[in-house]
C-alpha cells in the first residue's frame, strides 16, 4: 500500500485521507488501490458504519496524476481509477466528504456518490475532461444533468468551467459551507451521526433513495468505453503532452 492514503477507524467511522499535499493530493494508481481496498473493507465490516473522505494540505484532490495515469494507459492497462469509481458508486456504506481547495475531475465527480458533502470557501470544483480530450466519468454524464439541470451540466462539463462552493451548494452538490478550521470536525460529526443510526435501516434508506443502480453501472460502463477511445485519440495525446510539458517547465 501507499503512505499517500491514510486510513483510520474510530467510533464506527472509517476516515480516508488523501495525503500527498505537495501534489495537491493528485491521485496515483497506488492511491486508487488503497482507497478501493478501504471502501471494500468498509462494506464488508459490521463495525464500520460510515466513511469520511478528505484531502490534506488545503486541497481535496487535483484529480489524476496525469504522468502516472498516462504511464498506465500507454501500457494498455485499465486505469486503476476505474475500480475506485465502480466501488464508490456501488458503496453500501454512507460516505461523507470534506472538501477544501481544489476538487478536480474525479475530485468533483466522486461527490455525486457521497451522502453528505461539506466544503470551505476555498473549495473550487472543476471537471476538465474535455480540455484533456477525454469524456466525463463516474456516471457524471447522467448524474450532472439530473442534479444540475442540462444547462448547468453543459456549462460545467462541456465548457469545463470552474465553480465555487456557493454555486455547488445551489446546485445541490454540497450540503453546506464551513470555516476551514471546522471542516474536518463538521464532516466527522456528520459521519458519527450516520454511524449511530440503526445500520440495516440506514442501508435500506440509502437503497430506496438512490433507486436502481443499474442505470449508474450502465453509465459507468459506457463512459469507460468512450474514455478508452478518447484516451487513444490524437486530441488527448496532444493535450496530455502539452500539460506535461508545462508541468516540467
Amino acid at each position: 500500500m501507499t503512505e499517500d492514503v491514510q486510513v483510520s477507524i474510530a467510533d464506527g467511522v472509517m476516515r480516508i485521507t488523501m495525503h500527498r499535499p505537495a501534489k495537491k493530493n493528485a491521485l496515483t494508481g497506488p492511491m486508487y488501490d488503497a482507497m478501493t481496498a478501504a471502501l471494500q473493507k468498509a462494506d464488508a465490516s459490521d463495525e464500520i458504519r460510515a466513511i469520511m473522505i478528505e484531502g490534506s494540505g488545503g486541497a481535496f484532490t487535483a484529480g489524476n496524476d496525469l504522468g502516472d495515469f498516462l504511464a498506465t494507459a500507454t501500457k494498455g492497462d485499465e486505469p486503476r481509477a476505474s475500480y475506485f469509481i465502480k466501488q464508490i458508486a456501488m458503496s453500501q456504506t454512507p460516505i461523507v466528504a470534506a472538501v477544501d481547495g481544489v476538487a478536480v475531475g474525479v475530485g468533483t465527480t466522486l461527490l455525486f456518490h457521497c451522502d453528505l458533502v461539506y466544503a470551505t470557501e476555498a473549495a473550487k470544483f472543476r471537471m476538465p475532461f474535455l480540455d484533456l480530450g477525454l469524456v466525463p466519468e463516474a456516471a457524471s454524464s447522467i448524474l450532472a444533468p439530473a442534479r444540475f439541470g442540462m444547462a448547468k451540466a453543459s456549462e460545467y462539463i462541456l465548457l469545463a468551467e470552474p465553480f465555487g462552493p456557493h454555486e455547488a451548494e445551489k446546485l445541490g452538490l454540497i450540503n453546506g459551507i464551513v470555516p476551514p478550521e471546522l471542516l474536518g470536525e463538521t464532516a466527522m460529526n456528520a459521519a458519527r451521526k450516520l454511524a449511530a443510526k440503526p445500520a440495516a435501516a440506514l442501508r435500506a434508506a440509502r437503497r430506496l433513495m438512490r433507486g436502481d443502480r443499474k442505470d449508474i453501472e450502465a453509465a459507468i460502463g459506457r463512459e469507460m468505453v468512450a474514455f478508452g477511445e478518447a484516451l487513444r485519440s490524437d486530441d488527448a495525446k496532444a493535450a496530455f503532452t502539452a500539460f506535461l510539458s508545462r508541468a516540467k517547465g
